[in-house]
């Protein structure tokens, strides 16, 4: 029997997405509603971030996180990953502070520096939800999203060693699979590994079929058989990456923090119509989608009873 593929939903949007989108999660009692429906469709992880409940801007306050994290430990069994990618301008200091309150099982570690370009969407948008977002998404022009090897090494001394909380790497870039090579051959880094290769974003990857492909040949050159991964395509490329991803062996990730559309033209109206739609990909290819419990014993996670919320 085929292997089965865990769905990871990014719920709510980060330094990806402004609130251009009225159905995206923005209070805590959104997000957990959200979250929740989003298990119960077939997510297996649910990678979250927090949001001012006033403002809709990223917030990295462990107060937020620790308003709709208890409901959704309460209501579902799903694995809870935290983002420790914030928003502009946070520090990792900052970014890390909520995964480092709730020491979920898992949480997301980016692989390395780089552009992250937004700017973009402002040709695409005409009506905002909230004053702040013309301005957020045009300083993305000089942003310079900083993951350094200090700051990678930090994550995993607060994260990983401190609390026994194992990582999503999210890989923007071929360097990035280098970088966690590196951590790898240190110790730092302990397989088996989960990959999230990132397709799509302006100042990474492009999203391409041959460009995944090379990611996989890569991380099997470098890892072996001592990896997962799991693909996250942008905006339109996000269910075609995925289907790709599925078909290659894969798991797959979606959400509206990477994707405000189920089809062109269409926002979708919840994270969890998303995950219906890849599931329906999924059972179409003959793969089975994984549960909780699978998800954890692929990914040697610590368990749901072992967290801080």
């Amino acid at each position: 029997m085929p292997d089965p593929v865990i769905i990871t939903c990014a719920v709510t949007g980060s330094v990806h997405t402004p609130t251009m989108s009225p159905h995206l999660p923005i209070t805590p009692d959104q997000i957990a509603e959200q979250a929740i429906e989003a298990a119960e469709a077939g997510a297996a992880i649910l990678h979250l971030h927090a949001r001012d409940p006033q403002t809709g801007r990223p917030s990295p306050d462990p107060d937020v996180f620790m308003r709709f994290l208890p409901r959704i430990k309460q209501a579902t069994d799903a694995v809870v990953n935290i983002s420790t990618g914030g928003g502009m301008p946070m520090t990792v200091e900052q970014r890390m502070q909520a995964a480092a309150r709730a020491a979920p099982e898992m949480a997301s570690c980016n692989m390395g520096t780089m552009n992250f370009g937004l700017f973009q969407a402002l040709d695409r948008w005409a009506v905002w939800q909230h004053d702040w977002e013309p301005e957020f998404l045009e300083a993305s022009r000089d942003f310079v999203f900083k993951n350094t090897f200090a700051d990678i090494e930090a994550l995993h001394a607060e994260l990983a060693d401190a609390r026994g909380t194992r990582f999503e790497y999210e890989c923007y870039d071929m360097g990035h699979l280098y970088a966690l090579a590196h951590f790898v051959d240190r110790g730092i880094a302990r397989p088996p590994l989960f990959l999230q290769f990132c397709l799509g974003i302006l100042g990474g990857i492009g999203a391409d079929p041959d460009n995944l492909m090379t990611l996989k040949r890569t991380a099997d050159k470098l890892f072996g058989a001592d990896y997962q991964f799991s693909v996250l395509g942008v905006g339109r490329h996000q269910v075609p990456l995925a289907t790709m991803a599925a078909a290659m062996g894969g798991n797959v990730r979606v959400g509206l923090e990477d994707n405000l559309f189920l089809e062109k033209g269409v926002l979708a109206e919840s994270n969890a119509q998303q995950v219906r739609r890849i599931r329906q990909v999924l059972e179409g290819l003959g793969r089975p989608v994984a549960t909780p419990e699978q998800a954890r014993a692929m990914l040697a996670l610590k368990g749901g009873d072992r967290v801080g919320f």
